[in-house]
């Protein structure tokens, strides 16, 4: 079968691998463009995707949207079979959507119908569920609204982060991919529509959401900071500043929110309920360090407030 391939960050990486090692038949990769990186903006970085493609050789797409006549006629030109899609970042609209016989297919990282959109990942974290897993759906004209072909499930632990469980789903996104694929060959993939009055959305995660209110209580504030770690980062502000916080452990407290309790050896400061120990921050400008690093530099001392 020949097999056209979307993707385009890390998360994608090891679905490519995946079926590389596997042997398909991969006719083309399409992905994002490469970006300007670092201070002056001069260096182009290409996307993850990209290089593994060009290491095995693979012909590459990179459209800036993926739309238009010389796109749509590019894709034509690859004769795919089928599409595989795995966090691409772009809509794929029906005209390309139609090009393969066999349509597209979708690794999404929830079990849908819950938490369809851009950040199914942090989202779970955020609402605190206890199970999430990988998703292969067939693509249709609704956003992640198509029909299920394959799910498999994982624990989230309560130590993990946005980090952690993005690398576990991005491996056993690819597992659930040649798995779905073998059944699809032997005839045995069994296809079920969603359940669209049961579907949440997880919206992109934007700056605005990671400040840290803390008024709510500490399970809440803590699951924000493990959700967005590394990116964007959980933040509040201390002094005027921003300071990005991370590695946080619900423990007793009380006081007015964002009274810190201690500094030193982990940042305590007073939520809604309870209150969070912080190991490791940001602050603005500078490189992640302990807590108890900054406390001794230009942190807060018990007594301040963050807010």
């Amino acid at each position: 079968m020949r097999i056209v391939f979307f993707g385009t960050p890390d998360f994608a990486v090891p679905s490519l691998q995946a079926l590389i090692e596997e042997g398909a038949d991969l006719v083309g990769v399409v992905t994002q463009p490469d970006r300007a990186r670092g201070r002056s903006r001069s260096t182009l970085v290409p996307p993850p995707v990209k290089v593994l493609a060009e290491q095995r050789g693979l012909p590459v797409l990179q459209p800036e949207t993926p739309i238009g006549d010389v796109f749509l006629q590019q894709l034509r030109h690859l004769h795919a079979e089928l599409g595989i899609v795995v966090a691409y970042g772009h809509i794929l609209r029906p005209p390309v959507l139609e090009i393969p016989p066999g349509g597209m297919i979708n690794v999404h990282a929830s079990l849908l119908p819950r938490l369809r959109g851009a950040a199914p990942i942090q989202h779970a974290i955020l609402h605190g569920d206890d199970v999430t897993g990988i998703t292969i759906m067939q693509m249709a004209r609704g956003m992640d609204s198509g029909d299920i072909l394959h799910q498999v499930e994982t624990w989230i632990s309560p130590e993990d982060t946005g980090g952690t469980l993005t690398a576990r789903l991005a491996r056993l996104g690819a597992e659930a991919l040649v798995e779905a694929l073998a059944l699809m060959q032997m005839g045995r993939l069994e296809r079920r529509p969603q359940d669209h009055a049961a579907a949440t959305f997880a919206p992109k995660v934007d700056r605005a959401l990671g400040r840290v209110n803390w008024a709510d209580p500490a399970a809440i504030t803590a699951r924000k900071m493990r959700a967005l770690d590394p990116a964007p980062g959980a933040w509040s502000t201390f002094n005027a500043g921003e300071v990005k916080l991370f590695g946080p452990r619900v423990v007793e407290g009380g006081g007015e929110p964002g009274l810190v309790l201690s500094a030193e050896p982990e940042l305590r400061v007073a939520a809604g309920a309870g209150a969070v120990e912080i190991a490791e921050v940001q602050p603005a400008g500078a490189t992640r360090m302990t807590a108890a690093a900054w406390a001794r530099g230009r942190g807060p001392r018990p007594g301040q407030r963050m807010a």
